[in-house]
């Protein structure tokens, strides 16, 4: 699988035909754009440039969950955008830089809350006066990728069990995720929402399958006589250093004891070596995800800030 994963992996991000779509033009802020697959070409190159890695501040990670945050888009400058969404409370986003004063102070006082500010960013807004915070149910955590592929060391000795025991039990062949197998993964996508009491990410991962080739998304699928059980997919970031598993679903966890550890292992197996490590995104503070992020052993965290005017005295 190496030399044929290595491939799709330069195919996908070498770009396409596809770029050659008329761009869809982005609003000037005050107004806001609906996000659309056909911004990718103006947004997706400088959210490459972005040296942290943040998981969500990608295209394909503000488009793919756009509706589940209400996410907007407008152009404060000739490089400057914002992003504007709402969880339980409005907030926005500056992937690319802080505007001048009197735009930033617009945007505190009509969504309050900033969302992932970088380090850089959260020491400009602190010498400004704002309130800043770390927000760490929202820290993605990073693991080396060599040690995901091989699961060495005493730390990870129950993780490595459990991918022994998946092997003994089954006979595992692993494809690169390509369109063609697409509909095989929808599949495996399909039986773990029936698993599931929520939703959770089940539309942004049909989606993220739907559009594989348009958001140049990379991955890998696992197959047991001819069934596919797992994939993963996901993309690179901080400047092609790290890659990020967006989504990574199996089937009957229960029937394949070991199967989520050995889609992690085997998918870090492949990855090309130019990437350092893994990005396996965040647990939005939920306990049962933090211990399972926390029990691979992360090497780091991509540390994110939140930041809102300091209320004036008086």
């Amino acid at each position: 699988m190496e030399c044929v994963v290595h491939a799709a992996f330069a195919e996908r991000f070498a770009g396409g035909a596809w770029f050659a779509r008329p761009v869809l033009m982005i609003k000037e802020y005050p107004e806001f754009s609906s996000l659309a697959l056909d911004q990718r070409p103006e947004l997706h190159p400088r959210f490459q440039r972005l040296p942290e890695g943040m998981s969500e501040l990608t295209f394909a990670g503000i488009y793919l969950f756009r509706d589940a945050h209400q996410y907007r888009v407008a152009r404060l400058g000739e490089d400057l955008y914002v992003i504007a969404g709402r969880d339980a409370e409005p907030f926005f986003m500056l992937p690319f830089g802080l505007p001048e004063g009197k735009v930033l102070d617009d945007l505190f006082d009509r969504y309050k809350t900033m969302k992932a500010a970088s380090a850089s960013q959260a020491e400009q807004l602190a010498r400004m006066g704002c309130r800043v915070w770390e927000d760490r149910d929202n820290f993605d955590y990073l693991y080396p990728r060599d040690k995901m592929a091989d699961l060495s060391g005493r730390k990870l000795h129950k993780k490595k069990n459990l991918v022994n025991l998946f092997l003994r039990n089954n006979v595992c062949v692993a494809k690169p995720l390509l369109d063609e197998y697409a509909g095989d993964a929808l599949r495996i996508l399909e039986q773990w929402r029936q698993g599931q009491e929520t939703p959770g990410d089940y539309a942004a991962a049909r989606e993220a399958l739907e559009n594989m080739e348009h958001l140049q998304l990379c991955g890998g699928i696992f197959y047991i006589d001819d069934e596919p059980i797992a994939y993963a997919l996901g993309e690179e970031l901080a400047l092609g250093k790290v890659f990020v598993i967006h989504f990574e679903k199996a089937i009957r966890e229960d029937q394949y004891k070991g199967v989520y550890q050995y889609t992690n292992q085997a998918f870090a197996g492949v990855l090309p070596d130019k990437y350092e490590s893994i990005n396996r995104e965040q647990d939005l503070g939920d306990p049962g995800l933090r211990q399972a992020k926390e029990s691979y052993k992360p090497s780091g965290f991509v540390v994110k800030h939140r930041a809102t005017k300091t209320p004036q005295a008086g």
